[in-house]
């Protein structure tokens, strides 16, 4: 079975087709591929993740400004266009160009439709300047940059790249300020959050972010010096309590907020 799985893996590299996000999200479209993952294959909603769809559900609303960091596909990013509407904007960073390729693709299949997506085709770190970027050999939903950990999930790298990098600070000076940011770049948390001094300080937004073990205690640090509270980022609602630590899908409030989103 394993072979197999590596076989499709190969076979379906570089191909790419358009799909339906649930029906909630009024017929917004992505464009995926099994190359970066292939839960892509899968028939109906079962693709996407429900944790991402959740969230947007949850936590986004008509004319907010959403960044989604570590796009891969954009199912995130468009199921939040979907619920920004027309008045709200979303930003989506991928470090893939590939990848961003598809934002680009899905972009256009949703203009009509009044959804407002921007692309930008970057790392993003703690400081502006470039980094070497892997291509993960299993899927593209695993790449990560040089200087940051491997995930197992990766299997190696079937090739490298240079990308450039911004701190998150940085997009502050360019548009709208988010209420919201998704962040899912495979061993990266930490150097974007050093990045961050401002949005954590002055933004303030709501934050999504998957931590990895290795960079789990300072992911919590500081987020927790910031005055966040932590929150299991899979948990509804009515069974979410404060965490004095990061869980794997971390979801962390401004303390002034935390009392609206916990039970």
């Amino acid at each position: 079975m394993p072979n197999m799985r590596r076989i499709v893996e190969r076979l379906s590299r570089g191909r790419s087709f358009a799909r339906n996000l649930p029906a909630d999200f009024g017929g917004a479209r992505v464009v995926v591929s099994p190359d970066a993952a292939l839960k892509y294959l899968k028939p109906g909603d079962s693709a996407f993740s429900v944790d991402l769809l959740n969230f947007a559900r949850t936590f986004v609303s008509p004319g907010s400004t959403v960044w989604d960091i570590g796009a891969n596909v954009g199912v995130f990013t468009f199921a939040s266009a979907a619920k920004t509407g027309p008045t709200g904007n979303v930003l989506a960073v991928e470090a893939d160009r590939w990848l961003a390729g598809l934002l680009d693709r899905a972009e256009k299949l949703n203009r009509e439709a009044g959804l407002r997506v921007e692309v930008l085709a970057a790392a993003i770190s703690d400081k502006a300047g470039s980094v070497k970027f892997n291509v993960a050999e299993r899927g593209r939903a695993s790449n990560w940059i040089e200087s940051a950990s491997q995930r197992t999930t990766a299997g190696g790298s079937r090739s490298t790249r240079i990308v450039p990098t911004l701190p998150l600070d940085a997009l502050l000076d360019d548009g709208p300020w988010p209420d919201v940011v998704k962040m899912d770049i495979e061993g990266a948390e930490v150097l974007a959050l050093r990045g961050a001094n401002r949005l954590l300080a002055d933004v303030r937004p709501i934050i999504y972010i998957e931590v990895g073990d290795e960079q789990s205690a300072e992911v919590n640090a500081i987020l927790t010096s910031a005055d966040y509270h932590l929150f299991d980022g899979d948990v509804p609602r009515e069974s979410r309590v404060r965490l004095d630590h990061c869980s794997r899908n971390t979801l962390a409030i401004p303390r002034e907020r935390a009392d609206e989103f916990q039970a």
